[in-house]
């Protein structure tokens, strides 16, 4: 029997983005940021939602982009630093070591050390409560060569990790369980 627990900001799995952005004077700044997916196919669009009192939240208004940089686990200690300190009060990328790589497509920098990133533009902002939901049309995605197989990024390669809101931890990826659109073939009319 299930138990509720009320109305609570639990999904699973939840990934971990880090948000790259400029601010006004061309510093930039990474953000880890719990709240977010991929909101629509054509055009390729991503969605995050942040708090106005966020440093990242006035970056991205000013500047109408954003990167979205998928870590791998290598790097959980540099991505949970993005999410306890703000930009406001230090320089993160520098003091993480990790580089800041201008994008030719959109105004934001990505994290070069990041096996994966999504060059985005803001297309929509909508009010949501305490939140604001940022979406923005994926003009890119850039992969290092060594995370791809066959062309596409290679999920066991590039080890990203998800965060727990009920425990406040992080988890790695588990193994594969089965060919999408196939396993469960043998169940349909």
């Amino acid at each position: 029997m299930k138990k509720s627990i009320g109305a609570k900001t639990i999904v699973y799995p939840n990934p971990v983005f880090i948000i790259g952005t400029y601010d006004k004077d061309e510093k930039p700044n990474a953000m880890n940021a719990a709240w977010g997916g991929i909101s629509c196919s054509n055009p390729p669009c991503v969605s995050i939602s942040l708090r106005d009192a966020t440093y990242t939240h006035g970056n991205i208004v000013y500047r109408k982009a954003f990167t979205v940089n998928i870590p791998s686990e290598d790097y959980i200690r540099e991505a949970d630093y993005f999410g306890i300190s703000s930009g406001r009060n230090e320089n993160k990328l520098a003091t993480s070591g990790l580089t800041p790589v201008k994008s030719e497509l959109v105004d934001a920098p990505y994290i070069e050390e990041f096996p994966l990133v999504l060059e985005c533009k803001l297309v929509n902002t909508t009010e949501l409560g305490l939140h604001t939901h940022f979406t923005g049309e994926i003009l890119d995605v850039k992969v290092d060569e060594l995370f791809l197989d066959n062309g596409n990024p290679d999920i066991e390669k590039i080890k990203p990790f998800l965060y727990d809101h009920s425990f406040m931890a992080y988890y790695g990826i588990g193994k594969r369980l089965g060919k999408a659109f196939s396993i469960g073939k043998d169940l349909k009319d």
